[in-house]
């Protein structure tokens, strides 16, 4: 994995034995503290889930229940010249903004799109990319095989790179999840530094890793 450095360990800690401005983009999506990945008692009595654990096969983890503590955004913004942050609505983060505009149709009880803080404009972009997630597709095939609860697709981090990076930067992923980021560093000739402290995701998202750029690699 040239280039790229999937590692199982706790990011926080990692951060502090990093200079200042190691990395030229931290591209992260930390815990949002809405507990997205618990179990919810509705009105009726059921028991519902922040994401459709039952066709992903893994298990209740409980890891969304709060945000990072402060110690962790002072690190982040010193190892980093400028940052990308999922989720920056959930932390007060003032800046400017990505809206993800998912493309959820009304009658899914979904979340129709994502924020994201960017430290380097005052302004609001938008990306639109429908997230079918376990959703299907006119042609019947689930569009990209999520494997984690707040997982992104792979396209929109590669429109990230493209819009805001340049080819040989060294990107920070403190949150790796699914790994989709480090599928489109691949792609798109950056470095990247991921990440990920549960190392059931952890392995998911190396084997995820390994699938993809094999495939590409036989052609």
């Amino acid at each position: 994995m040239e280039g790229i450095n999937l590692i199982h360990g706790d990011s926080l800690q990692a951060l502090k034995g990093y200079a200042d401005n190691h990395f030229d983009w931290a591209i992260v999506d930390p815990p949002y503290g809405i507990g997205f990945d618990s179990e919810k008692i509705k009105s009726n009595g059921k028991t519902e889930f922040g994401w459709n654990r039952k066709l992903s096969g893994y298990t209740k983890k409980d890891w969304d229940k709060e945000i990072p503590p402060p110690e962790y955004f002072t690190e982040l913004k010193r190892v980093s010249k400028n940052q990308i942050i999922w989720g920056g609505n959930y932390f007060g983060l003032v800046g400017g903004y990505i809206f993800w505009d998912k493309l959820i149709p009304q009658n899914f009880t979904l979340s129709c799109g994502e924020l994201a803080y960017v430290s380097s404009q005052n302004s609001l972009k938008k990306f639109t990319y429908r997230w079918a997630g376990f959703l299907k597709g006119a042609n019947g095939n689930v569009r990209e095989k999520r494997i984690h609860p707040t997982q992104k697709p792979v396209s929109l981090y590669k429109w990230l790179l493209e819009t805001y990076t340049n080819e040989n930067d060294l990107i920070l992923d403190t949150h790796l999840g699914s790994g989709s980021i480090a599928i489109a560093c691949h792609y798109m000739k950056r470095n990247l530094i991921g990440y990920e402290i549960d190392k059931e995701y952890y392995d998911a998202a190396c084997k995820r890793f390994k699938e993809q750029t094999m495939q590409q690699a036989l052609w």
